[in-house]
């Protein structure tokens, strides 16, 4: 049952709703001047805190946490982490925390990335309080209990191990060869992994006194006042632990590249990878580069200007797609393709064919400009499509940084040349790659096929 209090809260907050409406209809006009507005970080009570507020009716609020995959002491501790997020604590029930999020109309999300496990909240946002409070509950009194995890954790984990693909397991094999250890380690630990050696209640709540204190947080906001949150953060999260009593593994990471290959039935993939850009250095060209490369189409009755979108064209039954993953200290630009596999051979072959045409100086000025403006709208566009400006935001303060600055970024891509793109490509080409194939290995090409040095 939902206590008076509780209850008490939502009623205040309901009634400061209309004002708020009032407020936030004045701020729509503020918001699509300023639609790049940049994340704005500060410490609140020893937490690192961002966020940006374009005084729209809703918010997000994260809480980052560097206990992604890389930071692990072992196997599968990080989705254990993820699958704990909003089950019982000292002092509410997974119940009562989910009957207390829909009366307010709110969503609550855990998710994890190869640096971070992130809890999410989206509400409205008078809702405030009560999310930044429930968001510091999590983190600071989850229980772990031996039930919770025999009975929901553990058989989540096996789902999300029965559904790893082609593609997720040949990004995470050009992961492991590019970084090894660290970087390198699977999202999600394969069904082969013996995770019942490592996994329990107990090497979680472990894991997650090493992870969830105040040196290994960052929370982030957007849609939020910094005044709301110096609010409200202040007395939630004082009870965060301020350290731990023991350290993760921080080591630096290292590119190495090398090539690996898995033989799997069904669909077949394959990732050819280089070292990117990471987050907090400006490398413009990267970006750019992947708009040239692109993949699917965003125009539907056209296969659109990119590289890999003409070579899927060309080639039925492959799709293809460029991406730079940014991490805090390190990048992975990747080619990822997956479909059948002569097709998915032949549109390696053109990617390839492709990256050394733009080496050799092959680009026009009219692909550069769209290339360009595809690197603008893939910047301004992240955090309000998919919410990774959130944990970028996040991961930058954890790393020591500061959050990507949007103007300063956009007066740079347009800064981007011809020839500084054929500079940075022909470096990609002239170092080594990690390249990794699944599927059936008699008909996906090796990287020497295609040209590349491991």
């Amino acid at each position: 049952m939902i206590s008076r209090s509780a209850l008490s809260r939502g009623s205040q907050l309901a009634l400061r709703r209309p004002a708020a409406a009032k407020t936030a209809q004045r701020g729509f006009a503020a918001a699509a001047a300023s639609p790049a507005a940049s994340y704005e970080p500060t410490t609140i009570a020893g937490v690192k805190v961002a966020s940006r507020d374009d005084s729209g009716p809703t918010t997000r609020l994260a809480v980052v946490a560097k206990a992604g995959t890389r930071y692990e002491p072992l196997p599968g501790l990080t989705v254990g982490l993820e699958e704990f997020a909003f089950k019982n604590t000292n002092k509410r029930t997974a119940l009562r925390i989910t009957r207390e999020s829909e009366l307010l109309g709110g969503q609550l999300q855990a998710y994890h990335t190869r640096e971070a496990v992130v809890l999410q909240a989206s509400f409205l946002r008078e809702d405030l309080p009560y999310f930044t409070e429930l968001l510091a509950e999590v983190i600071s009194e989850t229980k772990y209990t031996t039930h919770e995890f025999h009975e929901l954790v553990e058989n989540c984990i096996h789902e999300k191990q029965a559904k790893l693909d082609s593609a997720a397991i040949a990004l995470d094999a050009a992961h492991n060869v590019a970084f090894h250890s660290g970087l390198g380690s699977p999202l999600y630990p394969t069904v082969d992994t013996p995770t019942s050696s490592y996994l329990n209640e107990n090497s979680v709540a472990a894991f997650a006194n090493l992870a969830y204190n105040k040196a290994n947080i960052a929370v982030v906001a957007d849609g939020a006042s910094q005044a709301g949150l110096e609010k409200w953060v202040e007395p939630f999260f004082k009870g965060v632990p301020a350290t731990s009593s023991g350290n993760l593994n921080t080591a630096a990471s290292k590119y190495f590249g090398g090539e690996q290959r898995v033989a799997k039935n069904g669909k077949n993939a394959i990732v050819i990878a280089f070292p990117g850009a990471s987050l907090g250095v400006p490398h413009p060209e990267t970006s750019v580069l992947v708009g040239l490369l692109g993949g699917v189409s965003n125009i539907k009755w056209s296969p659109g200007f990119s590289l890999l979108a003409k070579a899927t064209a060309a080639n039925p039954g492959a799709e293809a797609f460029a991406h730079n993953y940014a991490y805090s200290d390190a990048g992975l630009l990747a080619i990822q393709i997956t479909g059948k596999g002569a097709a998915v051979g032949k549109v390696a072959v053109e990617a390839v064919k492709g990256l050394k045409a733009i080496a050799a100086g092959g680009v026009s000025k009219e692909d550069l400009t769209k290339a360009i403006a595809k690197a603008k709208f893939n910047l301004l566009s992240a955090s309000e499509v998919s919410g990774t400006g959130l944990v970028h935001a996040g991961a930058n303060l954890l790393a020591g940084g500061k959050p990507i600055q949007v103007a300063e970024t956009l007066k740079a891509l347009e800064g981007v040349t011809a020839e500084k793109l054929q500079a940075a490509a022909k470096k990609l080409l002239e170092g080594k790659a990690s390249v990794s194939a699944v599927g059936d290995l008699h008909v996906l090409p090796y990287a020497e096929d295609l040209g590349l040095k491991v």
